[in-house]
C-alpha cells in the first residue's frame, strides 16, 4: 500500500515508521520549506511494545521521504490524517481537492460531530481510528515515545466498508492488534473529556509529565474529569456503552488515583510515554481545555476545577511538533 502521512508530528512519525517496517511505501507531506528544516532522517528513541510487554527500545536515525506538494492525480492508496483537533478544518480544506482515489484515515481527537469535522472530504473515503502511541520531540530534536501493541478503529453506526477493512489490514500487517469501538463518536468524546481532566492538571503543574508517579496530582485530574462527565449525556452520549472508559472517573479517588500513579512510576512504557509530554508550551493541551470549557459554558454545566485552571491554559503556547 502506498501511504502518505499528513505532517511529521509524533503520531505520524511513529506510525509511518511502523507501516514502513511492514513493507508499505510511506512518504510524509510537509509544508513548503519544511523538508530542508527537518533533514533526511528522524532521530528516534522509541519503546516498541508490539512483541514485548516491557517494550523493545529502538534508537536509530530513520531515513524519511518528504513531499511539499500534493497533486490531485497522485497514486496514494491511504492518507493518514493525524493532526490536533483544532487544526483539522485547515487540514481537510487542504486535502479536499487533493484526495484523489485515496482513503483518508482520520486518526486523532475530535470534539465536534465527526461527519461535520470532515465535511470537506467525501464521506465514502473516510476511515476512523485513534492511535495508541505517544511521546514528544525534545529540544534536541529527538522523538522519544512509546508504541503500544494495539490501535483503535471504529465506525459511525454501520459495518466497516471495504476501504475501512483495507486500512485495518494494513495496521494488522504492521503487527498491531485492532480494537473495535462500535460507538466511535461516543468513544472519541469520552476520550476528549478524559484528556481535558488530565491536561488541566498537567497545565497547572507545567506539563503532563509532572503527573508521573503522583497520586495527589492524578486525584485532582480524575476529579476534574469527573466534573466533565455530565457534558457527555448532555451531548447525547449513552454512558452505559462506555462504562470502562469512565470507570476511573466515577470510582472513589482514594482507590483509583494510586493506580495510574503506580503505573506511571513503575511500568516503563507508561512512564516513558508520560515523561515525553514535557513541553510547557505545547498547544494541544490548551486547545482541548479551552474547547471543553467553552462547551460546558454553552451547556450551562458547572466545571469548577476546569474553570480554576483557566489561567493556566488561557495563555498562548507554541506547537513544536
Amino acid at each position: 500500500m502506498k501511504i502518505l502521512m499528513f505532517g511529521r508530528g509524533v503520531i505520524a512519525t511513529i506510525y509511518g515508521r511502523t507501516l514502513h517496517q511492514a513493507g508499505h511505501d510511506v512518504e510524509f507531506y510537509v509544508r513548503p520549506g519544511r523538508a530542508a528544516t527537518y533533514g533526511d532522517a528522524v532521530d528516534l528513541d522509541l519503546l516498541d511494545t508490539r512483541r514485548r510487554v516491557w517494550g523493545q527500545r529502538v534508537v536509530e536515525q530513520w531515513p524519511v521521504r518528504y513531499r511539499e506538494a500534493l497533486e490531485p492525480d497522485h497514486d496514494f492508496d491511504l492518507i493518514v490524517l493525524s493532526v490536533p483537533h483544532h487544526r483539522l478544518p485547515e487540514a481537510t480544506a487542504f486535502l479536499a481537492p487533493r484526495v484523489g482515489q485515496a482513503t483518508v484515515l482520520v486518526f486523532g481527537n475530535l470534539w465536534t460531530e465527526p461527519t461535520a469535522a470532515v465535511a470537506a472530504l467525501p464521506l465514502d473515503r473516510i476511515a476512523w481510528g485513534f492511535p495508541q502511541a505517544g511521546g514528544g520531540f525534545g529540544a534536541d530534536g529527538v522523538l522519544r515515545g512509546v508504541l503500544l501493541p494495539s490501535v483503535v478503529f471504529g465506525t459511525l453506526g454501520r459495518p466497516p466498508t471495504d476501504r475501512e477493512r483495507a486500512v485495518r489490514q494494513a495496521f494488522r500487517e504492521a503487527g498491531l492488534r485492532i480494537k473495535e469501538q462500535p460507538d466511535f463518536r461516543g468513544w472519541l468524546w469520552v476520550h476528549f473529556v478524559s484528556d481535558a481532566g488530565l491536561f488541566s492538571q498537567g497545565l497547572r503543574l507545567g506539563s503532563l509529565s509532572e503527573l508521573a508517579g503522583s497520586a495527589s496530582d492524578f486525584r485532582e485530574a480524575l476529579l476534574a474529569g469527573r466534573e466533565l462527565l455530565p457534558l457527555l449525556p448532555a451531548r447525547g452520549i449513552d454512558l452505559r456503552r462506555h462504562r470502562g472508559g469512565v470507570l476511573l472517573f466515577r470510582a472513589p479517588t482514594w482507590l483509583t488515583a494510586p493506580v495510574p500513579a503506580w503505573l506511571t512510576a513503575h511500568v516503563r512504557p507508561l512512564r516513558v510515554s508520560l515523561e515525553a509530554h514535557c513541553d510547557p508550551d505545547a498547544e494541544e493541551p490548551r486547545e482541548v481545555c479551552r474547547d471543553t470549557l467553552a462547551e460546558a459554558r454553552r451547556l450551562g454545566i458547572a466545571v469548577p476545577r476546569l474553570e480554576a485552571a483557566e489561567p493556566d491554559f488561557a495563555r498562548e503556547g507554541t506547537d513544536r511538533a
